[in-house]
């Protein structure tokens, strides 16, 4: 017998004390089997983790679950290929092969694309994503798809760096009734979901969660008075009329609010169908309606509301032995109304941004263990118009536990009303214009990697880039004047980087990983441009870090996991390195009560993510939690 084999038999005997399949499916998968996860991200098709030809890290449900995250930051954590800082009670920073801005240049995180159920949470406004506005039930995830590098191609602007996908679970994986509550010093969560079933083809979730995070830190140790709050609810409902199809119909609504902002709200409503046909190929449907609101903040933030309606289609399909095709398009229109303050304005307040996609993809077999993907995407945007997005990618597997890959694509972070619309004011004084002839950052990226799996109980994954940027968002002055000072393009430059992690079954009942992530990066301006604030408003970079994270099964119901993780100084503003550490034992009571007790940034009273003062100290927490059902 294997020594995967082995595993897999270990793992059904511990999970028969407890009895049930949800327990054992917390004990993970099998070196083997997470090579076997379907991923969708990479290619827009169903594909096995093992030849998905991209630097692609699947957060598992098993692994969420097991970290005790709360959050969808927190999850991300998980994620060897992202930067993920938190910079407040309710903000985090997070990024993928550099690039997180600098807060008091007012440039931030905007080149990572995120979607949650192929729902796009990227801004429109302002770039970027708001964090505070984005969760998911835990115990619902089914995996999240974590890209490091440009997926403009199938996934359009704005997948520059990265592409993050949250994917739930299917209503009929989540039957019957979970509950779960636990707190600390910290922060606090309740949640609660109902699973059931229509007639012989429907079935269906609703669920509720609360969540409620307490202050952190200032460097001194004060309270940073930036408690948030936020109430959560949804449904989901899948039918499947026949063979061949199959309907989907989610929402969720939430309104939260803090003490150093007003209240937030919003809500969703998405609409999928999907047809199979005999010979493999396929169409997809999908359509969305979003709802985003957001009050003042202590900063003077403004106060905004914005709508946004996106129908996409794609159809897959095989041409001959060699060709797998798939093409699409889709048409987005987001409407916005954005209220002045005396300090910050948009001219004008109100708009309506239309924004249409046609792509297509080819993945061409020229011998069974060599593939070579052609795609190209072009995207009207509404203010710089078409821009081509094309993407080549080969990839050879040698033999099933190999694969070897290179890409060149190119990407583009597309113009903003923050770029183009936005007036500063200092006191009376006009200090800040957006420019009406603000273009799209560039990136052109040159990518190098493999995914092996040497023995039944190791594997590992590692890649390197070349990014070439051009265009990069910089402040401009008015000549002769001085002010007021506007966004330019004026900034260009080169990065490059490693990303590498592996897996090891050291023993039936224990796992070890490890990953290390480095980076370079050399900006410059380009002639003629002021050279205001210098090039490290580009972003505040760690050059290394590193994790390694135990995860073991002690006996029939208890596991107990840990995560230990480096970040290097951030250059300018300068945070110093920093080490940390996460730990959670759970004891499965029965088959269906689960007891746990979290530590999170266990090392430091305190510690500094992000430059101060844009950014708190995290403190050390603890947490407590019952969940029952699983």
């Amino acid at each position: 017998m294997g020594a995967a084999a082995v595993a897999s038999a270990a793992r059904a005997d511990i999970s028969a004390s407890p009895g049930d399949a949800a327990v054992e499916e917390l004990r993970g998968l099998s070196i083997e089997d997470l090579a076997k996860i379907s991923v969708t991200t990479v290619s827009r098709r169903e594909e096995s983790l093992a030849r998905a030809p991209a630097a692609a890290y699947v957060i598992t449900r098993a692994e969420i679950l097991r970290s005790g995250a709360t959050t969808v930051p927190e999850m991300l954590r998980l994620a060897p290929n992202l930067f993920v800082a938190r910079t407040s009670a309710s903000t985090w920073t997070i990024t993928a092969r550099g690039q997180s801005g600098n807060a008091r240049d007012q440039a931030f995180s905007n080149k990572l694309l995120v979607l949650i159920d192929g729902r796009s949470v990227y801004t429109p406004l302002f770039s970027g994503v708001y964090w505070d506005m984005q969760d998911v039930l835990p115990q619902d995830v089914e995996r999240i798809e974590v890209i490091s590098g440009p997926g403009a191609t199938l996934w359009g602007a704005n997948a520059v760096n990265g592409v993050i996908n949250i994917i739930t679970r299917k209503a009929s994986e989540t039957q019957g009734l979970v509950a779960a509550a636990g707190g600390g010093n910290l922060d606090s969560a309740a949640g609660l979901r109902y699973g059931g079933r229509v007639g012989e083809s429907a079935t269906y979730r609703v669920y509720a969660r609360a969540f409620h995070a307490g202050d952190t830190e200032t460097r001194s140790g004060a309270s940073a008075h930036d408690r948030w709050s936020r109430l959560q609810g949804g449904f989901r409902l899948d039918w499947t009329p026949g063979d061949h199809d199959d309907v989907s119909i989610h929402g969720d609504a939430f309104n939260g609010s803090a003490a150093n902002f007003d209240a937030m709200s919003g809500g969703n409503l998405v609409a999928r169908w999907n047809h199979a046909w005999d010979n493999g190929s396929g169409l997809q449907i999908q359509a969305y309606v979003d709802r985003e609101q957001r009050g003042h903040d202590i900063t003077g933030g403004t106060p905004l509301w914005v709508n946004t309606y996106d129908v996409d289609l794609q159809h897959s399909f095989a041409l001959g032995k060699r060709n797998a095709i798939v093409w699409g398009g889709g048409l987005r229109r987001a409407e916005y109304h954005i209220e002045g303050t005396s300090s910050l304005q948009f001219a004008p307040a109100k708009g309506r941004l239309n924004l249409s996609n046609l792509f297509v993809q080819d993945t061409l077999t020229l011998a069974p263990p060599l593939r070579l993907i052609l795609g190209l995407k072009f995207e009207d945007d509404p203010y710089s118009g078409w821009s081509p997005l094309p993407d080549v990618r080969l990839s050879w597997t040698p033999d099933a536990s190999t694969l070897i890959w290179a890409a060149a694509s190119r990407s583009i972070r597309a113009p903003t009303p923050f770029d183009r619309d936005v007036v500063e004011f200092l006191g009376p004084t006009k200090f800040l214009v957006g420019d009406a002839s603000f273009d799209e950052e560039k990136l052109t990226a040159y990518e190098l990697g493999a995914r092996v799996q040497p023995t039944p109980r190791t594997s590992f994954s590692i890649s390197a880039y070349y990014n070439v940027y051009d265009d990069l968002r910089s402040v401009e002055v008015t000549p002769v004047v001085f002010l007021p000072i506007s966004w330019g393009n004026g900034l260009k430059g080169k990065s490059h980087g490693l990303e590498a992690w592996g897996n090891f079954q050291a023993t039936p009942w224990w796992r070890l990983s490890a990953s290390v992530n480095l980076l370079s990066e050399d900006f410059k301006f380009k002639p003629g441009a002021s050279g205001l604030l210098g090039v490290s408003q580009v972003g505040d970079d760690p050059r290394q870090q590193a994790q390694l994270k135990s995860s073991m099964d002690l006996g029939p119901s208890v596991t107990w996991d840990a995560d230990l993780r480096y970040v290097s100084q951030l250059p300018d503003p300068r945070v110093p390195a920093y080490g940390e550490l996460n730990t959670r034992v759970a004891w499965n009571v029965t088959d269906k009560l689960q007891l746990e007790i979290s530590g999170f940034n266990l090392l430091h009273d305190r510690h500094q993510e992000f430059p101060a003062p844009d950014a708190t100290a995290v403190p050390r927490s603890v947490f407590v939690g019952l969940r029952w059902g699983f």
